[in-house]
């Protein structure tokens, strides 16, 4: 009793002494000489400062790529940020095709989203649940959690914003296709990368045993890749190298029933790399035994076959024993939602401008791979365009009224800068020289005809940018540090002329810098393809791939557990348990 007496005596003062501390209702058991605390998480947000502005609250939506970086990089003393998401982890996504053969372990591709957030200073809160609806019209975000229920037990919660920011990424893309949900195994979360795991040791299990005859253990040894991109290609060099370097020796006498298969609907795998990338990756899974099966289409998928057909072949059917979907990515249904609500319903991405902005929409930002950067046709403006560069009004335009305001229209619209790059152009005067014929630079004049006829092709060049870890992250920062100087931008803009109105915008547009890309291929060899036309392919890459990859992880912590994994497996093989 004098222990309790003296916990409460002390939990009073300490309750007295520090008015943000939370409430405490303390119950003591005097027969058990138990005591219980239970902290009333209401009262964990201290009151503001008399006479200070409430800050403004970000809700960022997602712990992927474009979250993360956006919540690392943010001034979390500015602004009042929450984070909600159903994973409280952040994970390296570039990796998870290692995880699935015991390459990479789960735990060093992951690093706890609350840890990074008290590097932050513990400013940011987080809640893990899943945003289930936007209501952009009275800023509020409809959130389910599985882990807590409230009193009516569906575990649903409110929480209101001034800017949201968008980053939940994408769903696996099926296109709709029968039985693919039901027996097809995806790579998109650290939980996937463990299933497929474990599927690939029962299916090694299950082959060993005595009951089966020679073509139900070939079925069972089948393993099927669907999409010859990045991940199923990586994928399938990872489960080759597993099955030559490791299983083989556990399992002897089953090794030469093994057999790979990627199936690609495209002619070529890679397609989104330089050719000669795409060629050595076929020629090198030829020689390693991965059968490569371009042009074909899976159309349904059964427990036991795959059915595919060919513009030659026509249709046909291959028996598996497990399948991996790795096709591309689809659109996640509170963004279908949210795009029906704002008038993007037939898009497949929310559309956002060249600030990140979600279009028709009022402080709502959204990054990464649930979003697409809709960028701005010249030709959609170039009456606006044509009189924002003549200055004197006189209906024409000369080489002088070009060259002032070309910096502000490439920066405005990117595509005119890489146009002129890839008709290796110094600027836009030689463009609209090459249009007109060979007249003098000096002696130059255009009407708005002209002007249109010369930068007609212009559009061309604009793309759509990948939804890769890259493109992500770079989102993330820049809007982190568009929120940062949210306040000096409004007296010191740092973006281009308004090319419709009066003043220059408050930021400069967004834009991607592509630092090059790697395609593990297996055996210790990696393409890679860097900027410049660099292409880099053998076992000197695959070093490359594996010092950048580790450089880019978001702790000390996780980088020491990749190298630690990656020595381990050189030393000792790779974990073949289900676990």
């Amino acid at each position: 009793m004098r222990f309790a007496a003296f916990f409460l005596d002390g939990a009073a003062r300490a309750y007295r002494h520090r008015p943000t501390f939370s409430k405490l209702v303390l119950v003591f058991a005097a027969s058990g000489g138990g005591l219980v605390a239970y902290a009333d998480a209401r009262a964990e947000v201290a009151a503001e400062s008399p006479g200070v502005a409430p800050k403004k609250k970000v809700v960022v939506l997602g712990t992927g790529w474009a979250g993360t970086t956006f919540v690392k990089n943010i001034d979390s003393s500015s602004y009042d940020v929450q984070v909600i998401s159903p994973r409280n982890y952040f994970a390296f996504t570039p990796l998870l095709p290692s995880v699935t053969c015991g390459t990479v372990e789960p735990r060093s591709i992951v690093e706890p989203i609350r840890k990074i957030i008290t590097k932050k200073g513990g400013e940011i809160k987080f809640w893990e649940a899943e945003c289930f609806k936007i209501d952009p019209e009275n800023k509020k975000v409809y959130c389910r959690s599985d882990i807590g229920t409230n009193l009516e037990g569906n575990g649903e919660f409110l929480v209101d914003y001034d800017y949201l920011v968008i980053a939940v990424g994408a769903r696996a893309n099926t296109f709709n296709t029968p039985g693919v949900v039901e027996h097809c195994h995806f790579l998109k979360e650290v939980e996937d990368a463990q299933k497929i795991r474990r599927s690939v040791m029962d299916c090694f299990e299950r082959a060993t045993l005595p009951d089966l005859d020679e073509e139900e253990r070939k079925r069972t040894l089948h393993f099927v890749v669907v999409g010859g991109g990045p991940t199923g290609v990586e994928f399938a060099a990872e489960l080759h190298d597993f099955v030559s370097e490791d299983l083989a020796k556990l399992y002897p006498t089953i090794q030469d029933l093994v057999k790979i298969t990627v199936i690609e609907h495209g002619e070529h795998i890679l397609t989104m790399f330089d050719k000669r990338i795409s060629k050595f990756a076929e020629e090198k899974f030829q020689r390693d035994g991965i059968e490569l099966k371009t042009g074909f289409k899976v159309v349904k998928v059964s427990d036991k076959t795959i059915t595919m057909e060919n513009a030659l072949h026509g249709e046909s059917s291959v028996p598996y024993g497990m399948a991996v979907w790795s096709t591309g990515i689809g659109t996640r249904p509170v963004i279908l939602d949210f795009m029906k609500q704002i008038g993007q319903g037939n898009r497949r991405a929310l559309a956002t401008d060249e600030w990140l902005r979600v279009r028709e929409c009022e402080n709502v930002c959204a990054i990464g791979d649930c979003a697409t950067m809709s960028q701005r046709k010249v030709m959609e403006d170039i009456m606006e365009i044509f009189r924002f560069a003549d200055k004197d009004n006189s209906g024409t335009l000369t080489v002088k009224e070009i060259q002032d305001v070309l910096e502000d229209i490439c920066i405005r619209y990117p595509q005119v800068e890489l146009y002129l790059k890839n008709k290796q152009m110094s600027d836009i005067v030689d463009l609209i020289k090459a249009s007109k014929g060979d007249v003098k630079k000096e002696a130059l004049e255009l009407n708005i005809e002209e002007f249109k006829n010369a930068l007609a092709n212009v559009d061309s060049l604009v793309k759509n940018l990948p939804a890769t870890a890259q493109v992500a992250a770079q989102q993330g920062n820049y809007l982190a540090r568009c929120f940062n100087r949210m306040k000096d931008s409004e007296e010191k803009p740092e973006g281009p002329q308004r090319i419709t109105k009066m003043g220059r915008h408050r930021f400069l547009p967004f834009s991607y810098k592509h630092f090059g890309q790697f395609a593990p291929l297996g055996g210790e060899q990696t393409a890679a393809q860097l900027p410049g036309d660099w292409i880099s392919i053998g076992h000197s890459t695959q070093w490359l791939w594996y010092s950048i990859y580790a450089s880019k992880q978001v702790s000390w912590r996780t980088r020491a557990l990749v190298i630690s994994d990656w020595t381990r497996r050189f030393i000792f093989g790779r974990d073949s348990s289900r676990i």
